[in-house]
């Protein structure tokens, strides 16, 4: 059975669950094994297994050579506990995997995952409409966002329009219709989802994000709200890393200089400060980029042989987050990225390299599903080495987004300015008809073929003494 590529769109995490159990099925050797004096058909020992899937999800597109033998020895034990395979007495669920000499064999018929059915367009999967002028006069509109840098407010309009007639009172009439933070926010959300699902080439994001479920206000906050180095800042310090934690991830960061933990150096002493952080990060009870957006993230992973595309759908993907999210993916992946780039810093596991050793540590931390049978460990080692090795890139503001947003919502406002107060409108930008009126055309003067007249021809250029050598 050929290797079928699974590309973006709806449900994919369970098209490559029942793609990769069908290739296992068709392609793993069976034949005669012998366990305890007896004599078995079709089955196979769990080495064999591990041998080949492995090999399988190396050669994979869908999934890469960072796969290891630890992680297909995971999936054979979730393919154990699902009914995939059984052991040679028929059982399963109630029998670890065991890499040994334990024999295996497939059950008659294997259950795949059934495919949701796709909802119809609604609300709550459909990307949202952009919202009209009207939608929210109603509301109370008490929510503090920094909108800022998007408002076409009456400053500017007096800075850039400074001929209008009567301008105090006109900048009290702008701000009775000025952008709301909810337009603010409504917009970012549907330009965000829009944006996205054109980088992906989806014809819709149903099944693959419930925009339901997305709040607008973290897009703006992670727009807006941030510092020099581009790190998100947060307002609730309660949502901050704890300082313990910080003061580790600064002490590996800068390794052998600036650390603030005040205690003595040891042999494995920088060994210790890595468990610290690994362990903060793998007792989260929500891996990073959510359970939520699982399955955006992974439709991203159709895409890797493009890199541009891919670091723009991530970048795009990552301002869903919430703020605190968004900044401990920011400081874990730069710690990350600097360990892997400082050279004094000694090994700190003897038996893998530390590319690896980061990969495997925090990939679960960063990429997980809410449901045991999928693949995350296999797609979260992809997409954290990709995002390793593009992290500056990723989780910057995507520009192009940004700026179409806010040529938008500055278009909004002028047009809405212009419905408003039109006699205000038109002596503020007149159109071509009104100047004309004002500003009548000057005839055109006949081109001077000379300006001057040359008293004296040029002479030949002499050479002098002195441009002698």
């Amino acid at each position: 059975m050929e290797e079928k590529m699974i590309g973006p769109g709806p449900y994919r995490a369970t098209k490559l669950w029942n793609e990769t159990i069908k290739l296992f099925r068709a392609g793993m050797p069976l034949r005669r094994h012998r366990m305890h004096f007896r004599s078995y058909d079709s089955c196979f020992t769990a080495s064999e297994a591990a041998d080949w899937l492995h090999e399988l999800l190396r050669s994979n597109n869908n999934f890469g050579p960072e796969v290891t033998r630890t992680q297909t020895i995971q999936l054979l034990k979730k393919f154990l506990k699902n009914h995939v395979i059984q052991d040679i007495k028929g059982r399963w669920g109630t029998e670890d995997f065991e890499d040994n000499g334990q024999l295996y064999r497939f059950p008659p018929s294997s259950p795949l995952k059934p495919l949701p059915k796709r909802p119809q367009n609604t609300e709550s999967t459909s990307i949202p409409r952009f919202p009209n002028w009207d939608d929210y006069e109603q509301r109370d509109m008490q929510e503090n966002v920094p909108v800022k840098p998007i408002i076409v407010n009456s400053e500017m309009w007096n800075k850039r329009h400074s001929i209008a007639i009567g301008e105090v009172h006109e900048c009290k009439l702008i701000r009775r219709r000025e952008i709301t933070p909810r337009h603010v926010e409504q917009i970012w959300k549907s330009m965000t989802l829009a944006h996205l699902q054109r980088v992906l080439g989806l014809k819709s994001l149903d099944g693959v994000l419930d925009a339901k479920h997305l709040n607008p206000k973290y897009i703006v906050h992670n727009v807006y709200n941030i510092n020099k180095q581009g790190v998100v800042v947060l307002e609730d310090k309660s949502q901050e890393l704890p300082h313990w934690v910080l003061s580790a991830m600064k002490c590996l960061a800068s390794w052998p200089n600036g650390s603030e933990l005040k205690q003595p150096m040891y042999p494995g002493f920088e060994r210790d400060v890595f468990r610290t952080v690994a362990d903060y990060f793998q007792k989260l009870k929500e891996p990073l980029l959510t359970f939520q957006l699982y399955e955006m993230f992974v439709n991203i992973l159709g895409v890797l042989q493009k890199p541009q595309v891919a670091t723009e759908a991530l970048q795009v993907c990552c301002l869903l987050l919430p703020p605190e999210n968004r900044r401990k993916l920011q400081l874990l992946m730069r710690l990350m990225a600097r360990i892997l780039q400082n050279t004094k810093i000694p090994p700190l596991n003897n038996a893998i390299v530390t590319r690896t050793l980061m990969v495997q540590t925090f990939s679960r931390c960063i990429l997980c599903s809410a449901d045991e049978v999928d693949l995350d460990e296999l797609l979260a080692t992809k997409l954290v080495t990709f995002m390793m090795d593009h992290y500056e890139d990723i989780l910057k503001v995507p520009n192009r987004l940004q700026k179409s947003v806010e040529e938008h919502l500055s278009q909004l406002q002028r047009v809405q300015f212009q419905k408003s107060y039109p006699d205000i409108y038109k002596m503020r930008f007149p159109t071509a008809e009104s100047e004309a009126a004002l500003f009548p055309e000057k005839p055109k003067l006949k081109p001077q073929l000379m300006f001057f007249k040359l008293k004296k021809p040029f002479q030949p250029f002499q050479r002098t003494r002195s441009f002698r050598a």
